[in-house]
């Protein structure tokens, strides 16, 4: 699988995702590869990076502070799919990377997981200021967890 060099914020990974309901449940591993959001990049922490990453999920959440819509022209530059998403601004991963959980991009990957990218690129920077808003906004509320992966 081919690694980005520097995985900064804003890039949007392929992930498998560990919701906070599943990880209250007993679960230690996420059920779906799903697009996931580098929202901060720690080098500070130890020898190797740390990525905080929130999930893009094509469920609307339940309050609008809750997560950002990514727009349909932003979802096709990135080649993702046309349908509603949103990134989550109420929880995060934290993994040292580049972790076990990174999957391969399946439409990029030509029968070889070692030659497909886990990435589909980086969030336009004014979209990515707007998730860092409402995750500020959210973490005022407690309403901001992180599963440590």
């Amino acid at each position: 699988m081919k690694l980005p060099e520097n995985p900064g914020p804003g890039l949007v990974l392929c992930y498998a995702y560990l919701w906070k309901h599943e990880f209250d449940a007993g679960s230690r591993e996420g059920r779906k590869d799903r697009p996931a959001v580098v929202v901060l990049a720690r080098r500070d922490l130890g020898p190797s990076q740390v990525l905080y990453v929130a999930p893009v999920s094509h469920s609307p959440p339940a309050a609008t502070h809750e997560a950002v819509e990514i727009p349909i022209a932003v979802k096709r530059h990135l080649g993702l799919d046309d349908l509603p998403s949103f990134i989550s601004a109420t929880e995060m991963n934290v993994f040292v990377w580049p972790g076990p959980n990174l999957r391969p991009i399946r439409r990029l990957s030509s029968g070889s997981g070692d030659t497909a990218a886990c990435h589909w690129g980086y969030l336009p920077t004014g979209l990515f200021r707007s998730l860092k808003r409402a995750i500020a906004y959210n973490r005022g509320l407690g309403a901001a967890g992180i599963i440590k992966r």
